[in-house]
């Protein structure tokens, strides 16, 4: 199997990665999309975790930018918005669903882990229930792979173009992404 496209992490990306959640980054496996200036801001991470644990979240943000600009459109309620866009708009759920494929056929190009037959990430395919993770998936594989990450990303008030490496004491850690735990 190919392996999705991302950079391995270097011991300079976990120990970023690791400050931007604010605690130890586990098992991540690539960095599967970065800011303009280099910064991680999703990462991949082990279809099954080093303590044996199964793990269906492949792509994860890790930056605090990104983070809270998702976090943001999740509490004015666009998740229940873009649910009801998949049950009136057959063209944008059966995009969701390829998207859904994509996701599966990436992680298990790193591992097939039987617990996670059918399963993505994010409520795929058939709901919105994490705007982080489709907000991730669309950053690592790139426009027109997740409709409803790419919706995401276009109403966020955040771009990984202007998201520049924060290192102060202001740079929070990323708020909770309640699907995954890196």
């Amino acid at each position: 199997m190919a392996t999705p496209p991302f950079d391995p992490p270097s011991a300079a990306d976990i120990a970023r990665v690791s400050e931007q959640l604010g605690r130890p980054a586990r098992d991540v496996v690539g960095i599967a999309a970065r800011t303009a200036a280099g910064d991680p801001t999703v990462v991949s991470t082990s279809p099954r975790l080093a303590d044996g644990t199964p793990f269906p979240t492949l792509y994860y943000l890790s930056s605090p930018a990104a983070t809270a600009a998702i976090s943001r459109l999740e509490a004015e309620g666009v998740m229940r918005q873009l649910n009801a866009r998949l049950e009136a708009e057959p063209e944008l759920a059966a995009s969701y669903r390829a998207a859904h494929e994509s996701y599966i056929a990436d992680r298990e190009s790193i591992a097939v882990v039987p617990e996670l037959a059918g399963v993505s990430a994010g409520g795929m395919p058939t709901r919105v229930k994490c705007l982080h993770a489709l907000a991730a998936h669309s950053l690592a594989a790139g426009p027109g792979v997740n409709p409803i990450g790419d919706i995401a990303l276009a109403l966020a008030d955040w771009s990984p173009d202007a998201d520049a490496p924060a290192k102060t004491e202001a740079d929070a850690p990323a708020d909770s992404q309640p699907d995954a735990d890196v």
